[in-house]
């Protein structure tokens, strides 16, 4: 591949971009929330829902783990709002059992789409660049050395906790920055705060120091749910697939805004999240819960809602993993994800969402490490200019930052081809290399690629400018001091309040005696329900049995397998709710998407019978479809 068909056609480099650093559509100063509302109505209205109809638009690395000490106050369920698959009529009585929603019908509620624009274009981005913000970078980074330049498209991943060694490895190498992974989170809690403080604080003076006025690229994975790499004493949040659950976008935006300013009080500047993959079940082993859902249109309101709170925070979101993980039943970190649903499936499914956040005006998206076969066969995506030149940039008009998935990954390092990888992924239209597995390595072969003609220095500089101008546009709110983390306790159990999802079961009504038997799950598991029961006045040791279903969450980088099934008074999944369609229940089978200190404590709740569990099915489990549930 020649140096001419990377972003071919502007002067930029990026088609449409022009020069501007974002087209003009997505200029103006609306607010994030007002744009959230308008956006998902267009979702709703756009696009047809679990399977077919019009389409929007034209034509991580190692296991994260929680600790799962956070001391969540005591809150009550979070108000319901009605689900955008479920059939318009009339309320469920919480006396009845769980109903079951037909997942075809949007709500006719819904506000008018042309309310955004005359275009039916978002009024505003969520964290795009100005033009004259990539002007300026531009300039900035034009007086770059060549190894000055490829350092600053390159994000490491550092050993253990050492702040000092991450800085030097940033300052001596020109890199943009580093990626906490868990690993790097110190296990004592009360050491987390002022080490990860620590780091940050040194890589930034490290890039300070080497004459860059811009912010470091500070990234780290926090989706929430499994996807947490700092536990306490940040607040912990739930999963995707519980906000998804919860269908409330003003209440998940309020929780990763909440989430961001946590983050940014310790000093990092960019989350990778949201993940805007549509999964299919429990043949999905690597996203599961991660994702909001198998309704398209619910996954896509679920993310512009998660990346408006994010930009709100200031923090970077990167929407992930394009152009969706959440179809394919093998895992991308140990060896290559094959998609081979044709493009016509792709469309009606796994690009909705993409083409919601891309219209919505996501800042950053990452793409997986996915063979898809309808456009590039043999090639994942990382590496393939037909997906990220041809399909994201040219397709569907994304002009923000693609930063790639981890370059460790088995997808990547055991991919053939002539090329270093990160001059294929350079060449096929990604700004940022993450994780490459010899960075300095990777840098010569940039560098090397540059003299020989391979790599165009224009082409770099645009991308260092993406980079640059992007997160200086995010840092423009500012950060919060530390005394914001751990702050909204109250707010974390709302929100795992509202993603309980009761299938099976009196709604409403007190489900357990005056003492519960725990079994199952994992003894932390255990811990943190027992907590919460005796907190509310419930005994454990004897009585109503309450079986806890899942093991392992997060299977991706050969994680344990799934969960296996239960059988008991009332049956609850911790994660993914597939194993309620073999669990047998005598009194309740319930869904609750979490395993935390909050969620426990919003599942009490619902045992005695203070509050009906919420939540809709986002994802259909057995017999029960998208929609079920005590609260729709």
């Amino acid at each position: 591949m020649s140096s001419g068909a990377r972003r071919a056609g502007t002067s930029t480099g990026r088609p449409g971009r022009a020069g501007s650093g974002g087209s003009a559509r997505r200029a103006g100063s609306a607010g994030t929330r007002s744009l959230v509302a308008a956006l998902t109505a267009s979702v709703l209205v756009l696009t047809a829902c679990s399977g077919g109809g019009e389409v929007l638009g034209t034509s991580s690395s190692s296991v994260a783990t929680t600790d799962g000490q956070s001391n969540s106050e005591p809150g009550g369920g979070a108000p319901t709002t009605q689900s955008p698959s479920q059939t318009p009529g009339a309320t469920p009585d919480p006396s009845t059992s769980p109903s079951t929603g037909d997942p075809s019908t949007p709500d006719p509620s819904t506000p008018d789409p042309s309310a955004t624009s005359s275009s039916g274009a978002a009024p505003a981005s969520l964290g795009l660049p100005t033009p004259d913000e990539i002007t300026t970078a531009r300039e900035d980074v034009s007086d770059l050395t060549d190894r000055e330049l490829v350092g600053q498209l390159i994000v490491a991943s550092y050993q253990g906790t050492d702040a000092g060694a991450a800085a030097d490895l940033v300052r001596e190498h020109h890199l943009a920055g580093v990626i906490t992974l868990g690993a790097n989170v110190p296990e004592a809690v009360d050491s987390r705060v002022p080490l990860l403080t620590e780091l940050t604080g040194a890589v930034q003076d490290a890039v300070t120091d080497s004459g860059r006025d811009w912010p470091a690229f500070l990234g780290i994975d926090q989706e929430g749910g499994p996807i947490t790499r700092v536990g306490a004493p940040l607040d912990h949040w739930p999963a995707a697939m519980a906000l998804g659950a919860a269908r409330d976008p003003e209440l998940t935006q309020e929780v990763t805004q909440a989430s961001g300013e946590q983050l940014r009080a310790l000093g990092y500047t960019v989350v990778f999240a949201p993940s805007a993959d549509t999964t299919i079940g429990p043949q999905d082993p690597t996203i599961g819960a991660r994702s909001p859902g198998s309704d398209p249109e619910l996954v896509a309101q679920t993310a512009i809602a998660e990346l408006a709170g994010f930009a709100d925070a200031g923090i970077l979101p990167v929407a992930k993993h394009f152009p969706g993980h959440g179809s394919i039943t093998t895992d991308s970190h140990l060896g290559v994800a094959e998609q081979t649903a044709d493009l016509a499936t792709l469309q009606e499914r796994d690009l909705v969402p993409f083409r919601a956040v891309i219209d919505a005006g996501a800042p950053a998206m990452m793409p997986g490490h996915i063979v898809v076969d309808a456009i590039d066969p043999g090639q994942p995506a990382t590496l393939s200019s037909a997906v990220l030149t041809g399909l994201l940039q040219e397709d569907l008009g994304f002009t923000g930052l693609v930063v790639t998935d981890a370059l460790n990954m088995g997808a990547i390092t055991e991919a053939s081809g002539d090329q270093h990888p990160a001059v294929s992924a350079l060449l096929a239209g990604v700004d940022v290399l993450l994780m490459p597995p010899d960075p300095i390595g990777s840098l010569d072969a940039v560098v090397a690629a540059l003299a020989d003609g391979t790599l165009d220095r224009a082409d770099l500089e645009d991308s260092a400018a993406r980079v640059v101008a992007t997160l200086r546009h995010q840092q423009q709110v500012p950060a919060p001091g530390a005394s914001v983390i751990g702050s909204a306790h109250d707010l974390s159990v709302r929100a795992a309040a509202a993603g309980l999802t009761q299938l099976t079961g009196a709604c409403g009504e007190r489900l357990v005696g005056d003492s519960i038997t725990i079994s199952g799950g994992t003894e932390t598991d255990r811990a943190n329900l027992a907590e919460a029961a005796q907190e509310a006045g419930l005994g454990t040791g004897s009585g109503d049995s309450v079986v806890l279903v899942g093991g392992s969450t997060y299977q991706a980088g050969g994680g344990a397998g799934g969960p296996g099934t239960g059988s008991g008074d009332i049956v609850v999944t911790t994660d993914r709710p597939y194993p309620l369609a073999d669990s047998s229940a005598s009194t309740a089978l319930i869904a609750a998407y979490g395993r935390d200190p909050a969620t426990m404590e919003a599942l009490v709740q619902v045992l005695l019978g203070e509050t009906t569990a919420p939540g809709a099915l986002p994802t259909p489990v057995g017999d029960h479809p998208i929609g079920s549930g005590c609260g729709h």
